[in-house]
């Protein structure tokens, strides 16, 4: 298939659901916590997956902004907050990729660090499918059998499988009674609160820049050059778009939002190869949101987490291939540091590690040359 190209096959449909393990939880404390609008989640997470998918012709994911999420969760912040922290973080991605100063970082960053985030994504994808499928065992494992049988069918691909197997299995437990309805529901026009810029850079924005710098807009561009040889996708236009849509949708109730590296390698480990697959997921989004969205947090927080779980551990193994490119070299030291500090804190303080182990040793390389 054409780089670059549509395709709107079982295979993309596939894909598109590659990457809804973090996605489902987190959009369920949003709506249930935050009392975000459940519309206007749906269809702007919907709008941003379409315009993605058409601007950039691949399958590249859209997720919540994982620390701002965890932390207006666990702190219960209002909608207002939350709309706040989208728009602040819409204007600092914007100006770092206008200003160029994004591919500045990026410069700065060696592959070894790259591939450390890499293979910290991988282990916390394990980490968390591994608990996930725990919640119950045997939902778990046949679903883990599914994905190693059906993951390349191009028929009955296994995420479609997997997803119609939890909707059968809510279905036998008397789960989709909940659905209470369809009917049409709009998004709403929402503004920021001014007064709380600070409070949401104190208490989350300035911990999630590091990590969208280095998930959402470093490891996905490294990430695209790998799977897609012949294409680039620059940190400075990634970080752009990350900017343009957190400018835009939080007016009409959506989440803080970016791209992210281990979403990229769901898709794209369940059949993700084109725009198609962000077209496809957008529209069933917009689905959701505009004719559920009385029902939706009920239904996706009854889900069996096994089968998510499943498709989380097994991407995450699959991630693990990128450490064949470290050699036990000069680049296994600042790659150790990235992943051993990115899981004993999170991927920012990871990232920070990495990049003092690399220049450190850089250094101490170089005076060992210079000396006579």
């Amino acid at each position: 298939m054409k780089v670059g190209s549509f395709d709107f096959s079982l295979r993309e449909l596939a894909g598109s659901l590659g990457d809804w393990g973090t996605m489902l939880p987190l959009t369920v404390g949003y709506i249930t916590v935050c009392r975000l609008n459940p519309a206007g989640l749906l269809v702007t997470l919907g709008i941003a997956n379409i315009a993605t998918g058409l601007i950039f012709r691949l399958p590249l994911p859209i997720q919540p902004m994982k620390v701002i999420a965890i932390v207006a969760i666990a702190q219960g912040w209002t909608g207002e907050k939350v709309y706040t922290a989208g728009l602040v973080m819409g204007f600092v991605w914007l100006t770092m990729g206008l200003t160029g100063a994004m591919d500045r970082v990026a410069r700065l960053t060696p592959q070894s660090v790259i591939r450390g985030i890499h293979l910290s994504l991988a282990a916390l994808l394990a980490f968390e499918g591994f608990r996930m499928v725990s919640t119950w065992w045997l939902v778990g494992a046949g679903s883990l059998v599914v994905i190693l049988l059906l993951r390349a069918n191009r028929y009955a691909p296994a995420s479609v499988v997997l997803i119609l197997g939890g909707i059968v299995i809510m279905g036998l437990q008397g789960e989709l009674g909940r659905i209470g309805g369809v009917w049409l529901s709009l998004p709403p026009l929402t503004l920021p609160d001014a007064s709380q810029i600070w409070p949401v850079l104190r208490d989350a924005g300035l911990a999630q820049i590091p990590l969208t710098a280095t998930n959402s807009v470093i490891a996905t561009s490294a990430l695209i050059s790998l799977y897609w040889p012949t294409r680039r996708v620059s940190n400075r236009r990634l970080a752009s778009s990350v900017g343009v849509m957190n400018i835009a949708l939080p007016l009409l109730g959506g989440m803080p939002l970016c791209h992210g590296a281990g979403g990229l390698a769901g898709q794209y480990f369940f059949g993700a190869r084109t725009g198609g697959t962000n077209i496809i997921e957008g529209t069933i989004w917009i689905a959701l949101g505009l004719l559920l969205a009385g029902s939706i947090a009920s239904l996706f927080a009854a889900f069996p987490l096994a089968i998510v779980g499943a498709m989380m551990l097994l991407v995450g193994v699959g991630m693990v291939s990128f450490a064949r490119e470290v050699r036990f070299n000069r680049h296994l030291i600042p790659t150790a540091a990235t992943l051993a500090v990115s899981l004993l804190a999170n991927m920012a303080v990871g990232f920070a590690a990495g990049m003092a182990a690399h220049y450190i040793f850089t250094r101490t390389k170089r005076h060992q040359a210079d000396r006579p």
